[in-house]
């Protein structure tokens, strides 16, 4: 669904030495880029091609030529014309026979041959090795470019028949013509049948090259005219068939190599018209013909796709000026024609999507339109909804579609304007197979050559026309004197009228309207600059066209402008396409590699959302347009401006890969459809919903509170029931819940919702690449799936539709299976609510009643089958179990399709209990112990030793067995198997305070000395009423115990308070570095051997804390050294690295990827992960094998080792003092200057202090290089960050240890 637009066109004049003289043959000159034409006087014009394009003007007329003249004898003149680019040469036939080789630029002349009867037609192949040569006389000769003879034959089928017997008259000059196959290695001609009794029978002969034999000779039909040509890609030869005999027009007849015929199609035209001259393109898509009719020569040209032949473009011409054209053999879509008088015009088309903006096609096929409101269906061409039927060939058409108008003005090959209003689209439908004749519209004025048409608004139309050789730029008003029928087309009563007319000097290729603002339009110039034209709004002389600052860096033929939102404001977007496949935008690049672009709007004003392309590589792209707005493209599309960004077995989001070779974007559907609609080569029609538009329609659907609409949409697209929950934050969901039930009123659609609900955000992880949440949601959703009430998504949700359901569906089937499905599903299934709504069923079957409940219910076997779908089967038959109603859970085993041995004996059992028993059973067997230890304590002492057993194997249990018992001894007995369960799990503490609570001192004794609670055991055993004796043994016991335990500060309080043992006592002091305490105790008992303990220890443990801080001052040195280094080139390897990366993907994706798997593992230490999988295979054994030998060389530092660089930063943080470090340091240096030992403690502090110094500056440096990618030599040093701890000394916790009256150095 395209049509084929004039974008540009331009005409320049040959200035002929004489007024009689007319052109009458062209050649090419690829190589140069020229073109040459020859004159019935022999003289020859050379013009570069470059004199049309350049300037971008047109308001020059003369074609700038050098002109040669061959010398020709009298009479003589030129019947061939061809330029080969491997002599650099004109090849030229004459009538008299001659075949000349005429080098233009140095204007010499060569007789390379001369043939008997004149020449009629050369022809050279396309390989460029043989000429064809077809002499008056009907002989056939093929030569090479050296000019040797290969063979020579005759074309008519009797040699003794001459075709000709003399030179060839000038009226006949051009008659035969040599087709040849794109290859070469065939050719074709047309002749005359032998012995045929019609002057029109003729036949096509399919020759071959090498040998010069008939290859294939088609059957003797009536083809007029000399027009053979052998399509390009050598599928079909044309020809022209005479259709007279039966009252019809020409037909151009297709035929295969050999020889039969294919197809054929009519040139609706009269029955007396003739063609010409017949012209295929060269990419073979585009057939073109001159067909002379009454006064006008036609230049028509056709597209074949879907079988069906369409007349896209007609020009006219003069029939005095017998125009000719050749299709540009570089540029598959420029013709070049010109006419005896001189004309030269260069015609540039471009392929445009035939589908507008509200997703209606509408494409032109010769004199009609054919409309396809694709939004009701995909309809393939060629068929159609209805057509409009126009008075001639339609050149250019534009379409309004706003304000819930529906405008058409169209363009026609004979320079009338037409328009149509068409009705709302929704009655579309009624026009199925109708045909519209439009009139012409009412106008005082020509409107000359259209080649641009736009729409201003509803009433005024803005176009670029030609008049003669020169161009305007018309404002036309627009004004329909008929009253518009509603539901009707308007066909007729329209008046046009230029309101403004002037000329244009430069060049423009492309209107397009700015909706934006109040009758205005972009106007694109030659070379990409955009004027923006305004819409005269007074009687002031002329429009307003000011200059704009949208230009393009080149033309760009395809240009769109858009609307979009942007923080509430409209915004206008320039859009163009160039002919290289580069996007622009406003004068940038945003796109290197399109063929193909539409937009999508999600909302129903039009209002642009996405930009839709496709590359070059088949990739179908989705872009958000406002990313494009805020100029977020590098940002949010990883490699967008490069062209393949679809790497293999790799999902993208805004990527999808388009199955079909070419195919191009031909429209969207708009709003919830969200479709792109893509045509391939062949024609047919395809249509893809991609997902980012889908999840896009329905976030907005969701936006506008229609939750029936995009449950419609996603159950349709097959997109996850969880979008309309998880979009706002499922607790917003639940406030709406009566509303979606309301709006969907749809209890099968309910159903499948219900069953879709699961309690993971969707939205953060299927769908998280796809749509961007709301702020609000975001900070929903940011929170854990479980409300403070222990309420899940999954449950909330469903308990608020089945809330609904209950509140808003009547009673129905279909609604109580709809609410079991709500319980079934919620989590964790409410499997017992189910059952007692089946329960209430089956009840009202057992009573017989017959009543309308009754009947708003399905039966109790339908409900349990449907419960049981949903669920587990063993859930629901231990959830029946749980209800104690025996004869429930029979009926649910049995449609669970359990074993009747196996069930039955157990409930059969279950019946013959007392009920009490019955439920404890029950409840041990679903392992309910709470309920269980309930039911049997409800039974009575008999089972008092149950009772005991199950909370013994259930500990769990005994705050609720304490809470149920009664009676002192009972409790008590409850108390101690408490206490003995606590002892058994090392929880002795908690076992003593049970034993109390028993009134078992010895059980309790034994529990407090077990975890060491020395003052418990004492107080005990004071309680125990021991003897002074048996107290002191007791103590000496623990004293060894507590100092076995490395707790010699408790033990000396023992051995003080208890043993009286001051020796003891104080050695334990000293050997618990409490030197404060143990000079205190020194000192009270004024002992001088004592005091003389406690100095000479505390300064042995001075010296020794000396040493020690002064080795770790070292270790800190090294090892940050060594972290320095290892960071080091750690950095260096990374960058080397990453330039690797660089190099290799401009070579190509697929080796950046392996690359990258390479690469991922190394490290300055290891060699990488070249051997692929193998590596990653290992057994779980073999790696629970090395993380254990990780954990036991923790503390092991390995050089050279993966992680070498956080075990340095580990060790390093791993020096700082501890509490008890710092502890021991300030009681320490308090009690040497108690003993006048002040020096020592200075140098103990200061000796501290640098080490603390310098392992905290270490810690800082470390963490700031790993944060980096750089190491400066003079900032990342250790005095540097001494210095700055030093400096920050007051504020730091850690050196609270400190005397402050010692000074710092």
């Amino acid at each position: 669904m395209k049509n084929l637009k004039l974008y540009s066109d331009s005409t320049l004049n040959l200035e002929l030495p004489s007024i009689k003289e007319a052109v009458v043959s062209s050649a090419f000159d690829i190589e140069r880029n020229r073109l040459l034409f020859v004159s019935d006087a022999n003289f020859i014009f050379t013009t570069q091609i470059s004199s049309f394009h350049d300037g971008g003007g047109w308001s020059k007329t003369a074609l700038p030529a050098e002109i040669d003249i061959l010398d020709l004898e009298p009479g003589d003149f030129v019947t061939s014309f061809h330029y080969l680019m491997e002599k650099e040469a004109l090849i030229v036939g004459t009538s008299h026979g001659l075949l000349l080789l005429h080098n233009v630029d140095d204007k010499v002349t060569e007789e390379v041959g001369r043939v008997e009867g004149g020449v009629k037609c050369i022809s050279p192949s396309p390989d460029g090795d043989l000429l064809g040569v077809i002499t008056g006389f009907g002989q056939l000769l093929v030569m090479t470019y050296d000019w040797d003879l290969l063979y020579e034959t005759s074309l008519v089928d009797d040699p003794d028949v001459d075709i000709c017997d003399g030179a060839i008259p000038s009226e006949q000059a051009f008659e035969s013509h040599i087709s040849w196959r794109g290859d070469g290695k065939y050719f074709a001609t047309l002749t005359d049948v032998c012995g045929s009794t019609s002057s029109h029978d003729k036949q096509i002969k399919v020759w071959e090259r090498d040998s010069g034999a008939v290859h294939a000779v088609s059957e003797p039909m009536t083809l007029v005219g000399t027009s053979l040509e052998w399509m390009p890609s050598g599928a079909k030869i044309a020809a022209v068939r005479d259709e007279k005999s039966e009252n019809k027009s020409p037909s151009v007849v297709f035929f295969e190599r050999n020889g039969l015929e294919r197809s054929s199609f009519s040139i609706s035209e009269v029955k007396n018209a003739t063609v010409e001259l017949l012209k295929w393109n060269c990419h073979s898509d585009l057939l073109a013909a001159v067909v002379r009719s009454g006064k006008y020569d036609f230049l028509k040209i056709w597209v074949f796709s879907n079988n069906h032949w369409y007349l896209k473009h007609e020009i006219r011409y003069a029939r005095e000026d017998n125009v000719r054209f050749l299709w540009n053999p570089t540029k598959p879509l420029e013709l070049i024609c010109w006419t005896r008088g001189g004309q030269i015009s260069f015609f540039n088309f471009i392929w445009i999507t035939a589908v507008m903006d509200n997703s209606t096609a509408l494409v032109i096929d010769n004199s009609r339109i054919l409309v396809t409101p694709l939004s009701f269906s995909l309809m393939p061409p060629p068929m159609y909804l209805f057509s409009l039927n126009f008075p001639c060939a339609v050149r250019d058409m534009a379409f309004y579609n706003k304000s819930s108008k529906n405008l058409l003005a169209v363009s026609l090959a004979d320079g009338c304007l037409c328009l149509v209003e068409l009705p709302a689209l929704d009655i579309w439908e009624e026009f199925e197979g109708k045909e519209f004749c439009v009139e012409p519209s009412i106008s005082e004025a020509q409107f000359g050559s259209v080649i641009h048409l736009t729409w201003l608004d509803s009433h005024k139309l803005l176009s670029v026309c030609r008049h003669g050789s020169v161009y305007f730029m018309q404002e036309i008003d627009i004004l329909c004197s008929e009253n518009n029928v509603p539901g009707s087309v308007t066909c007729s009563g329209w008046h046009a009228n230029i309101s403004n007319q002037f000329s244009l000097e430069e060049k423009v290729i492309g209107l397009v309207p700015n909706f934006s603002e109040n009758a205005s339009a972009y106007v694109q110039c030659q070379g990409g600059k955009i004027l923006e034209y305004e819409a005269k709004v007074s009687m002031t002389k002329g429009p307003v066209v000011k200059q704009d600052e949208l230009s393009f860096s080149v033309s760009c033929p395809w240009m769109s402008v858009v609307s979009i939102s942007s923080i509430g404001a409209l915004n206008s977007l320039l859009f163009g396409l160039d002919e290289l496949g580069r996007l622009h935008l406003s004068g940038r690049i945003i796109f290197n590699n399109c063929s193909s672009f539409s937009f999508y709007s999600k909302l129903a004003d039009q209002v642009i959302t996405h930009l839709v392309l496709t590359t070059k590589q088949d990739l179908l792209l989705i872009v958000d347009i406002i990313d494009i707005f805020n100029g977020e493209l590098e940002l949010k599309y990883v490699n967008f401006n490069h062209g393949n960004n679809k790497k293999r077995g790799e999902e993208q989001a805004n990527v999808i890969n388009i199955w079909e070779r070419g195919a191009k974007i031909a429209g969207v559907l708009h709003g919830d459809e969200a479709a792109v609609i893509l045509q391939t080569i062949r024609g047919n029609l395809e249509c893809v919903y991609p997902r980012k538009l889908v999840l896009s329609s329905i976030i907005n659907a969701l936006d506008q509170v229609r939750f029936k609409d995009a449950l419609l949409m996603a159950r349709r697209q097959r997109i996850d029931f969880n979008v309309i929950v998880d979009h706002c934050g499922w607790q917003a969901f639940v406030l709406s819940a009566s509303l979606f039930v309301k709006q969907v009123n749809n209890l099968k659609y309910i159903t499948e919702f219900v069953c879709a609900i699961k309690n993971e955000s969707i939205m953060e992880t299927l769908y998280k690449n796809y749509v961007t949440l709301k702020k609000e949601a975001v900070d929903v959703q940011t929170e854990e799936n479980v409300v403070g009430d222990g309420s899940s998504k999954v449950s909330s949700v469903l308990l608020a539709i089945r809330k609904s359901l209950e509140e808003q569906v009547t009673e129905s089937s279909e609604r109580e299976l709809c609410i079991l499905t709500t319980l079934a599903r919620s989590d964790p299934p409410a499997l017992e609510e189910a059952l007692e709504r089946i329960k209430i069923i089956r009840d009202l079957e057992l009573s017989g009643s017959n009543g309308p409940k009754r009947k708003a219910y399905p039966s109790a076997e339908e409900a349990l089958k449907h419960l049981l779908w949903l669920s587990d089967s063993d859930a629901v038959y231990e959830s029946a179990l749980g209800l104690y109603d025996l004869n429930l859970a029979a009926i649910v085993a049995l449609n669970s399709q359990r074993d009747p041995k196996e069930f039955l004996p157990f409930l059969q059992e279950l019946e013959r209990m007392p009920a009490g028993i019955m439920r404890y059973n029950i409840d041990l067997r679903l392992q309910r112990f709470e309920k269980a230890l309930k039911h049997i304590v409800s039974a009575g002492d008999a089972y008092y030793s149950d009772f005991i057993n199950l909370i013994m194997k259930n500990p769990q249990l005994f705050p609720l067995g304490l809470q149920l018992t009664t009676g002192t001894t009972k409790r008590a007995q409850v108390l101690e198997a408490w206490g003995d369960h606590l002892c058994n799990e090392k929880l002795f503490e908690d076992a003593a305070t049970n034993y109390l609570r028993s009134s078992n001192l010895e059980k309790a004794l034994k529990a407090y000395r077990a975890c060491g609670n020395w003052t418990g055991v004492l107080t005990i055993a004071g309680l125990l009423k021991m003897s002074k004796e048996e107290i002191t043994q007791l103590a000496n016991d623990l004293c060894e115990e507590l100092q076995a335990m490395g707790k010699p500060s408790e033990a000396a309080k023992i051995a003080l308070e208890y043993c009286k043992d001051v020796s003891n006592g104080l050695s334990l002091l000293i050997s618990a570095r409490d030197w404060e305490e143990a000079l205190r105790i020194a000192l009270m008992h004024s002992n001088d051997d004592f005091i003389s303990e406690v100095k000479s220890s505390s300064l042995e443990c001075a010296s020794s804390l000396i040493g020690e801080y002064k080795e770790g001052l070292e270790k800190v040195g090294k090892y940050l050294a060594r972290y320095l280094a290892v960071r080091q080139r750690r950095l260096l390897l990374a960058a080397k690295l990453q330039a690797e990366e660089r190099a290799m993907s401009d070579v190509d994706d697929d080796a950046v990827s392996e690359a990258s798997s390479n690469f991922s593992g190394m490290s300055a230490y290891t060699t990488g992960t070249r051997r692929g999988s193998a590596a990653s295979t290992a057994s779980t054994t073999a790696s629970k094998a090395r993380d254990s030998r990780r954990q036991r060389k923790r503390g092991k530092i390995r050089p050279g080792s993966a992680d070498e660089e956080m075990a340095l930063v580990d060790h390093l943080k791993g020096m700082s003092l501890t509490d008890g470090a710092k502890h021991e340091l300030k009681s320490l240096l308090t009690c040497l200057v108690m003993l006048s030992e002040e020096e020592t403690a200075q140098k103990l502090q200061r000796t501290t202090e640098n080490f603390q110094l310098s392992q905290i500056g270490a810690v800082k440096l470390a963490e700031d290089a790993m944060a980096t990618n750089s190491i400066s030599e003079h900032a990342h040093t250790l005095e540097r960050y001494t210095q700055k701890v030093r400096a920050e000394l007051h504020n730091w916790e850690s050196f609270s240890w400190r005397s402050k009256v010692f000074p710092s150095l």
